[in-house]
């Protein structure tokens, strides 16, 4: 069974920094990629990053490229994701997701089948 877990989140001022952790199990590494999403509140779950953990190629969209580092320590089953300069528009509930490996970058909810619970990212101004 793919189980993950989320952890990390928190509040935090403009400007500062997390890193959110997503353990994972359940599947071969190599087989799987990983996407981190977010949620606002009154918004749809917006895909924001994506890395292939056999190979670690990572992708961001724009609204946080330059700022936020996903990797990946495959020796402790753990994603991460590194946010600096944080804003406020990016307070929301951060999820990790599971997928199978895929050679295109999926950033669509409907695309992964297996998700951690969530945490709090909340910036304040």
């Amino acid at each position: 069974e793919v189980q993950l877990v989320e952890s990390g989140g928190g509040l935090v001022q403009a400007g500062g920094s997390l890193r959110l952790s997503c353990t994972a199990s359940g599947f071969t590494f190599d087989d799987y990629a990983i996407g981190w999403f977010r949620q606002a509140p009154g918004k749809e779950r917006e895909g924001i990053s994506f890395i292939n953990l056999d190979d670690g190629s990572p992708y961001y969209i724009d609204a946080v490229k330059g700022r936020f580092t996903i990797s990946s320590d495959n020796a402790k089953n753990t994603i991460y994701l590194q946010m600096n300069s944080l804003k406020p528009e990016d307070t929301a509930v951060y999820y990790c997701a599971a997928r199978v490996r895929t050679y295109y970058y999926a950033l669509f909810a409907y695309e992964y089948a297996h998700w951690g619970q969530g945490t709090q990212v909340t910036v304040s101004s």
